[in-house]
């Protein structure tokens, strides 16, 4: 009896989606809003428009709608919207939701932490509910992602929203060690949230999969999708699905090129932007301000500003994932007074999930490059935004400071630049970005630079780090392409080193100009030697034209300031004291050789005790010391010498190698004999037997063929044999005998 209950129940069920799906195809093409309309511009619904129908028996018009109940949506997806939490829509909802329902294409732009997510996530289940999609139609719709993070944030989404429907969804993102798993069951789900190296390894490597009837695509954070770094993936990835189906492309950033949409196959999207009439780019709630600071007090600054700020949760941004790593451990190491956490590229999948929890659940400081940049939201835990390195372009400034002051909340966001890097604060006002430059109290800075030498000599895998942390900076900035900010050329190096606590310099190949010492290099003179006036010779100073005794004492002082440096090393030099600690050791300048500078001179006594020039030896005794000339027959003589003594010695190394070689093969024969010793005693064969079997083993060797011998008939010239070159049948040898008999009777 239960059993034919439970089909009229299916049948019951199935008849009300059927007809649930009729009233929402019919509602949105009563309600379909004009192609480049915007939603927002249009009246309020009226208040009864929950239901769909109106009492006139028309429909309600939901493309003014403000809540998600008014919108033509599923009971399955009301119940799970309600469920999360979410009962009004924000404006990139509203403005987009009427235009995705109806199957548009979308192109949404909107700030930072305006819910672009529920603007996708929405229309992606409805698309699916009305198709009746099913486990067995395969995949239905794709949400690409550029980060893990963003893509195990999406899929946390979808599964709230989505709870109530019966689709089956995935993840598919590096760092997991199930991808046999992921294999087995892809084919089956029906929405795949991914990475685009993951969607890409399965659609390459796994077996039928393929997904022919995709009906959404969707890429979040699309202008970071679309880049550079992506783009062979992404091309790869669009070539193998369906020209017809509806893409969703949503950033804060949003990507406007007619190459990306050509690539996508875009057809007529909407763009939708609720903040082009805004007054800022960025959320309102936002307080930015910027500081100009020298690069080699960065360090200092990024201390103090954590030391000041022990009780909230501030998310430093580095530039490469080698400076996150250097500065995480060596702050570590300070002990500032707050949880101090890292996140960045090279950390496995299971750590950096872990480190996002704990970020979101206490006060600490997440030190992270870009990866954390786009679309990560640490549930308005984020109070402070600090940019230690300056950001690629205003996009990046954009996606740095969205991670605070999300939906209704404040935050606060700092910005620190070199004096060099300027310019990028006139081009974030130009950009509707309101930015204030403030400075700093001399009073609140604690320099830390000076203790970092310290650390570095107690660990050397500390020290290891600042150099590549060294590196990689200066890497980043020769490597950016707008170099009205980024000019490597006007950055302090070698004080930049010395704040990392580095004894030296490292060595920076890819620079093409080397870097130089500014302060040491202005008060360096070049100055001939011959130009300047010395005590043992007081006319040499006349040697310059035009010159008086003023002039050449200024040119003796600046070869004096040349000079000293070199005499009594590099302490002399102090203008870099300050900036620099004790513990800095600069590197030497090359000099320029001076061809007219006097040669140096080397005393030689003879058996009387007098003095004689140098090579005096080699030179003819007869003439006088002033003008010494070496005599050719004599070098002559002593090159002879040395080539035959040479000779000999060549000789005695030969004979010396000879016997090593002779050596070295009489062992290796003793440990042959010994290995067939020990082989013949494990056997238990006799000598004749053995001798017989390496007789074999010699001859076995070569690539010639066995010899075959035949005795002959003759006893008077005994065993006569026959060398024959390979076996011959008997056939054969009775040919060859009666050749042999008739030569013998003729």
């Amino acid at each position: 009896m239960k059993r034919p209950k439970s089909r009229k129940f299916n049948l019951r069920k199935r008849h009300s989606e059927v007809e649930e799906i009729e009233l929402l195809e019919s509602w949105i093409a009563s309600g379909k809003p004009d192609a480049g309309s915007n939603p927002l511009s249009l009246p309020p619904p009226p208040k009864n428009s929950r239901i769909g129908k109106l009492s006139d028996g028309s429909f309600s018009p939901y493309s003014s709608a403000v809540k998600f109940i008014q919108l033509p949506l599923s009971k399955k997806t009301k119940d799970g919207l309600a469920a999360a939490g979410y009962s009004k829509m924000t404006d990139i909802q509203r403005a987009s939701l009427p235009h995705s329902l109806c199957g548009r294409d979308i192109l949404g732009a909107a700030k930072t932490g305006s819910g672009k997510t529920l603007a996708f996530i929405v229309p992606v289940l409805e698309k699916l509910f009305r198709a009746r999609w099913g486990s067995e139609d395969g995949v239905g719709c794709i949400i690409i992602s550029p980060t893990r993070e963003l893509g195990g944030q999406l899929f946390d989404v979808l599964k709230s929203v989505g709870r109530y429907h019966g689709f089956s969804a995935g993840l598919l993102i590096g760092g997991r060690k199930d991808v046999d798993t992921e294999k087995e069951r892809v084919n089956n789900l029906n929405i795949l949230v991914c990475t685009p190296g993951r969607l890409l390894h399965h659609m390459d490597e796994t077996p039928n999969f393929d997904c022919p009837q995709l009906q959404v695509l969707v890429l979040d954070e699309a202008d970071r999708i679309l880049d550079e770094g992506f783009k062979k993936q992404v091309n790869a990835i669009i070539s193998q699905l369906p020209k017809y189906r509806q893409t969703f492309l949503f950033s804060a950033t949003q990507t406007k090129s007619v190459q990306d949409l050509a690539r996508l196959s875009l057809k007529d999207p909407e763009y939708i932007s609720v903040d082009e009439e805004s007054e800022t780019a960025t959320p309102s709630r936002l307080k930015q301000t910027a500081i100009v600071v020298p690069l080699d007090q960065k360090l200092d600054m990024l201390w103090s500003f954590i030391k000041t700020h022990l009780k909230s949760r501030i998310l430093v941004f580095l530039s490469s994932c080698k400076q996150v790593k250097f500065v995480f451990e060596a702050f570590k190491k300070l002990r500032p007074g707050i949880p101090l956490k890292c996140l960045h590229g090279r950390m496995k999948q299971d750590k950096r999930t872990g480190i996002y929890s704990q970020f979101c659940e206490q006060h600490s400081v997440l030190f992270c490059t870009d990866v954390a940049a786009r679309g990560l939201d640490f549930n308005q835990a984020v109070d402070w935004v600090v940019q230690a390195d300056c950001p690629d372009d205003v996009a990046s400034y954009i996606h740095r400071v969205g991670r605070t002051a999300r939906y209704c909340s404040g935050g606060n966001s700092v910005l620190f630049v070199t004096p060099s890097e300027t310019k990028m604060i006139d081009k974030l006002k130009e950009k509707k970005i309101p930015i204030e430059c403030v400075k700093v109290k001399a009073k609140l800075l604690q320099p830390v630079s000076g203790l970092m030498a310290a650390l570095l000599a107690k660990y050397p895998n500390l020290q290891q780090l600042a150099q590549r942390a060294f590196i990689t900076y200066l890497r980043s900035v020769h490597k950016q392409r707008d170099k009205e900010v980024f000019d490597v050329s006007q950055l302090p190096i070698d004080e930049y080193s010395a704040s990392l606590g580095l004894p030296m310099t490292p060595k920076v190949r890819f620079l093409k100009q080397k870097t130089k010492d500014k302060k040491v290099s202005e008060q360096m003179v070049i100055v001939p030697i011959s130009a300047v006036e010395s005590p043992s010779n007081p006319q040499q100073g006349s040697m310059v034209p035009g010159s008086s005794k003023e002039d050449d004492s200024k040119l003796e002082e600046g070869f004096l300031a040349e000079r000293e440096p070199l005499l009594v090393g590099e302490e002399n030099v102090t203008n870099t004291k300050d900036s620099m600690p004790v513990t800095r050791v600069l590197k030497k300048k090359k000099l320029k050789i001076n061809v007219h500078r006097p040669v140096g001179t080397r005393v030689v006594f003879d058996e009387e005790g007098n003095t004689l020039p140098p090579l005096a030896k080699l030179a003819d005794t007869k003439m006088d010391a002033d003008s010494v000339k070496l005599d050719k027959d004599k070098v002559s003589q002593r090159y002879a010498e040395l080539r035959e003594a040479m000779k000999v010695a060549d000789k005695e190394d030969k004979a010396l190698a000879k016997e090593r070689l002779k050596e070295k093969r009489r062992k290796e024969k003793m440990k042959r004999k010994r290995s067939r010793d020990e082989d013949k005693e494990e056997s238990g064969l006799s000598e004749e037997d053995q001798s017989d079997m390496d007789n074999e083993a010699n001859t076995g060797n070569s690539n010639k063929k066995q010899k075959v011998y035949f005795d002959s008939d003759n006893e008077d010239d005994g065993r006569d044999k026959i060398k024959m070159k390979d076996k011959i049948t008997l056939r054969e040898q009775e040919e060859l005998a009666l050749k042999l008999l008739s030569s013998m009777h003729s």
